[in-house]
């Protein structure tokens, strides 16, 4: 027997390392992109004079995408195959990348955010089928950490390409789209053992909703924390006298804390109780919320923001071990596709909150807001364990 922490070596044979580093490679290269285009379109918002409200709305728009493909991510694997899948949604998401540019306008972007949501959920519920199917045991925590840490380093470069090429014209699009293209390589790499679930039995994501309603419910409160900081953290710092390509470094310092951390909070969820470590990372992250307009104006705001990051991000790490610790087979994929679903409604209504706070409280409404969520998801969490514990 295996004491907490250390690798079973019967777990480690069993790992498919080709579709292990193949799912990694092809999310970091979304990763990536994606990155570029939340700063990317959220300045580009606010240099025509959009208000955040507005900027709130068009960024929700990739959220109800996100909630409109955890419907159909299921099927489409079950009918088609996920490797067969996610290489069209990476081509399709590289061609809509170039119609940014060639429709530049506030409610031409709207439709274009919509489907770039369904497109990229369904790469990420699939490659995350991928990892958690081939991350076993008490590895687990720490190969998702890995996955988590692949994926944040390479959203935080997307996030600086934009201070290096600027908003304006097709210049960062276009670097955007043809990283997108090179994802069809890794995931042809994809072995065939992995992406061969299409004769078992397809699970709905609705069906798989009531198996996991807490850890679902942490999943929409981290989304509203990311969909808030990635709508509008660079916002939140052109309002405190930042320039555009230092308010989109923000984003680069949020997800810089993901790759530090992440592989730590995955060794630790590893070692002791993932629920406890999750809670740990609400913790963290609402300490970093309080204190954030206390140190927006100051060089604070740069490890406040780093820390913030790590925690946030660490919820959702520490969420999708515990569902590969709980589920398998076509669960897993109805799971990861009802995370994509939980963390669309989250983002969805973290970014259309936060642009109504700052319009209305003024630019620290946007951070005191999602303090607001974490403080009530952690009061809701005590009195159910305390609910649980008077039963037992």
């Amino acid at each position: 027997m295996n004491t907490p922490g250390t690798i079973n070596h019967a777990d480690q044979d069993r790992i498919d390392w080709r579709t292990l580093i193949a799912a990694c490679a092809a999310v970091c290269v979304f990763a990536f992109s994606l990155g570029e285009m939340f700063p990317l379109l959220a300045l580009n918002m606010e240099s025509w004079g959009v208000s955040e409200a507005m900027i709130g709305l068009n960024t929700a728009m990739a959220p109800v995408g996100i909630l409109l493909a955890g419907l159909i991510i299921p099927l489409l694997s079950h009918a088609f195959g996920g490797k067969r899948v996610a290489i069209f949604m990476a081509s399709a998401t590289g061609l809509l990348f170039l119609l940014y540019p060639t429709f530049p306008s506030l409610w031409a972007w709207f439709p274009l955010r919509l489907l770039q949501g369904i497109f990229v959920a369904t790469l990420f519920a699939l490659s995350e089928a991928w990892v958690l199917g081939n991350a076993k045991g008490a590895i687990r925590g720490r190969v998702v950490g890995i996955y988590a840490t692949s994926i944040s380093a390479t959203f935080g470069v997307g996030a600086a390409v934009v201070g290096w090429t600027g908003i304006a014209g097709y210049l960062p699009f276009v670097i955007g789209a043809g990283i997108l293209f090179l994802a069809v390589l890794p995931i042809s790499m994809v072995s065939a053992d992995a992406d061969g679930d299409e004769d078992r039995q397809h699970v709905s994501m609705l069906s798989f909703l009531p198996k996991a309603p807490l850890l679902l419910f942490a999943i929409v409160v981290h989304a509203m924390f990311d969909g808030g900081m990635l709508g509008f953290l660079s916002v939140y710092g052109v309002r405190h006298g930042m320039d555009d390509s230092t308010a989109a470094l923000t984003i680069t310092a949020l997800s810089l804390g993901n790759v530090f951390f992440q592989i730590p909070i995955g060794w630790i969820a590893d070692r002791t109780s993932k629920r406890k470590t999750m809670v740990g990372c609400f913790l963290v992250a609402s300490t970093c919320l309080a204190m954030m307009p206390f140190a927006i104006a100051t060089i604070l705001i740069w490890p406040l923001v780093l820390v913030a990051g790590a925690a946030g991000f660490g919820i959702y790490t520490v969420g999708l071990a515990e569902l590969g610790d709980r589920f398998s087979g076509p669960d897993l994929i109805a799971g990861t596709s009802a995370f994509s679903t939980m963390w669309g409604l989250g983002a969805l209504i973290g970014a259309a909150i936060c642009g109504v706070a700052m319009d209305v409280f003024g630019p620290h409404g946007f951070p005191l807001t999602l303090l607001a969520v974490f403080i009530a998801y952690l009061v809701i969490l005590a009195l159910i364990t305390w609910r649980r514990q008077r039963r037992a």
